[in-house]
């Protein structure tokens, strides 16, 4: 896989650059060692045939790359009890795939709301004083139009943190956007959604 962007929310990337070099280094080299591969035959109505990138198969990797250079699921567990109400429900918790010396990373091919949740848990961890910063790899529009439908893409949650205008997350936040290693190098384009 390869980075087409990396966009930096309350100085994400450069805390990440400036204080971690190492690790920055580490993510960029988990993200190149990744090399998918079309192996999933589409079942779905507007591609039906079609060979597809696996998400699946594509976090099976990364979690291989990662786990190889020492970084490690970070999880709380917790009892949910909210004011004036009798249930407390038990286990539940929040996690995060990735985490090395409070840097947290998340590699998120799957739904929209997913991507957003993950900027959720960073928010979470770091109020918890347990995370300087989040990484979101998320596919780029490029990428997620050559995957099952409801993957979602990068640029979309780049727009929806800029329209929040600083408000959430209040957490610093790198998010690389990423392409399989042959993809074309991008073009000015306007690119319509279905």
């Amino acid at each position: 896989m390869k980075k087409v962007y990396e966009y930096s929310h309350l100085g994400g990337a450069e805390i990440l650059q400036v204080q971690f070099p190492h690790l920055a280094a580490e993510i960029d080299a988990c993200i190149a060692e990744v090399r998918a591969k079309r192996t999933k035959i589409s079942k779905e109505k507007d591609k039906k045939g079609r060979m597809l990138y696996d998400p699946k198969a594509m976090n099976r990797d990364f979690k291989t790359a990662f786990a190889d250079r020492g970084w490690a699921e970070i999880k709380d567990r917790y009892i949910i009890e909210i004011p004036s109400y009798p249930v407390k429900i038990r286990g539940s918790f929040k996690q995060i795939d990735f985490c090395k010396e409070r840097v947290l990373v998340e590699v998120q091919l799957g739904k929209y709301f997913s991507m957003f949740y993950d900027l959720a848990k960073f928010q979470y961890f770091f109020n918890k004083s347990q995370a300087k910063l989040g990484v979101e790899v998320v596919p780029a529009n490029a990428l997620k139009r050559k995957m099952s439908s409801g993957v979602s893409y990068g640029e979309q949650l780049v727009y929806d943190i800029e329209r929040l205008e600083r408000h959430f997350p209040a957490v610093p936040i790198k998010i690389i956007l990423i392409d399989v290693d042959d993809a074309p190098p991008l073009q000015p384009a306007v690119v319509h959604e279905n």
